[in-house]
């Protein structure tokens, strides 16, 4: 009999909906070590958190975090609730030896986040943050390429990510729902939203980044703010662009927005190197777009590769080849790989160390959009394994 692993949720939006879903459907497809049990959901509305945990199946709920970490029957914290709520919870729960998984990005910003690199690595607890593109089984296949060498010297690297929900000057900012507009609780807007998934890609596939030179705008200058009723100057970045160099020599482009009229959520990536190049659409993220210099001459040119065979990363748990999955799937991904890693004694990547380096990019990001000037990238150090 498996081992039971009793999970607490913090949040009940858009982020706990995809974390639950991971927790039920992970045992289902893969044979993971540990039985997963949706012990207690933790909410400040009762009434909402009650409904949220009879849909998914929780046993119990709380309406205070701090009751939650104190409960002797969890072993892990899964965090999906505002930004600002991130470092608190998180260190609190290491202190407590909670096994700690938190939604993106870690912390409002890099002073945070190393606040809880340090409590989690001092408990050596299991972590990880749900940077779900990592586990889009083309995104995990180009990983593969990349480390065998199959791009030589990598030259360029280039992402954006598009959206266009903010752009009605009628939207307040603030509350449920749009705290993502308030600077107090988000930490920066795009950049550590947005940008924040196109740099961990980045980082993950290319290394390192040295230092940056990047602009930021904020084109409605005030909004309602939903709390106090109130006109307020708004303190998110709408939009940000930054030029990158990487470690490896590699030069990048990265672009973020929310003003970008008719996208939703256009993530595109594209890598090139000395012998190949490679492509990737969120909006068909079953396909690798790929190029190799080294095809016969008269048949080169960019092919398109479906991937969906078995021998594909994550596919041989899903459906016969040709079947597509999805969004959702991914974080399934990550959670089968995070029980996995717990069973051998560590953390699953990224870990809190991993997503400390993508808050020091966005943070040198937002120092370079108002100096004016290139600014290096502060770089990690090494932690042992959990």
């Amino acid at each position: 009999m498996k081992r039971k692993l009793n999970i607490g949720l913090v949040g009940y939006g858009f982020m706990g909906r995809t974390h639950s879903n991971a927790f039920v459907q992970a045992p289902r497809f893969f044979d993971v070590p540990y039985e997963p049990v949706l012990k207690a959901v933790c909410a400040r509305n009762a009434d909402r958190v009650k409904a949220f945990a009879s849909n998914w199946g929780y046993e119990s709920i709380e309406t205070d975090w701090r009751a939650l970490v104190d409960r002797k029957d969890i072993d892990l914290i899964d965090i999906a609730s505002p930004n600002d709520t991130h470092a608190q919870i998180a260190i609190a729960a290491a202190s407590a030896g909670k096994m700690v998984t938190c939604e993106k990005p870690l912390a409002r910003n890099a002073a945070e986040a190393e606040k809880m690199v340090t409590a989690a690595e001092s408990a050596r607890v299991p972590n990880s943050v749900w940077y779900n593109y990592r586990r889009v089984p083309a995104v995990t296949l180009l990983k593969q390429l990349i480390d065998e060498g199959k791009l030589g010297r990598i030259f360029h690297y280039r992402a954006q990510f598009l959206q266009d929900w903010t752009i009605s000057s009628d939207l307040p900012q603030g509350g449920e729902g749009l705290w993502r507009l308030d600077v107090a609780v988000a930490g920066s807007g795009v950049t550590g939203d947005l940008l924040a998934h196109c740099i961990d890609t980045a980082l993950w596939l290319n290394g390192p980044i040295a230092d940056v030179t990047a602009m930021t705008e904020t084109f409605i200058k005030e909004r309602k703010h939903t709390l106090t009723g109130r006109i307020e100057p708004v303190g998110i970045d709408d939009a940000s662009a930054c030029l990158a160099r990487f470690q490896n020599g590699s030069l990048a482009l990265f672009e973020a927005t929310r003003y970008a009229r008719g996208h939703k959520a256009l993530y595109t990536l594209e890598i090139n190197g000395e012998h190949a190049s490679a492509r990737w659409d969120l909006h068909d993220l079953h396909r690798l777009q790929w190029f190799d210099h080294r095809d016969e001459g008269t048949l080169r040119g960019w092919r398109s590769v479906h991937i969906t065979d078995g021998d594909h990363p994550y596919m041989k748990h899903w459906w016969v080849p040709g079947l597509q999955i999805g969004y959702e799937h991914t974080f399934i991904h990550q959670f089968a790989d995070f029980l996995d890693a717990v069973a051998q004694g560590r953390s699953a990547a990224p870990t809190f160390r991993d997503a400390l380096a993508t808050d020091y990019v966005t943070d040198a990001v937002l120092k370079s959009a108002k100096s004016g000037r290139w600014e290096s990238v502060a770089v990690t150090q090494q932690a042992g394994a959990v």
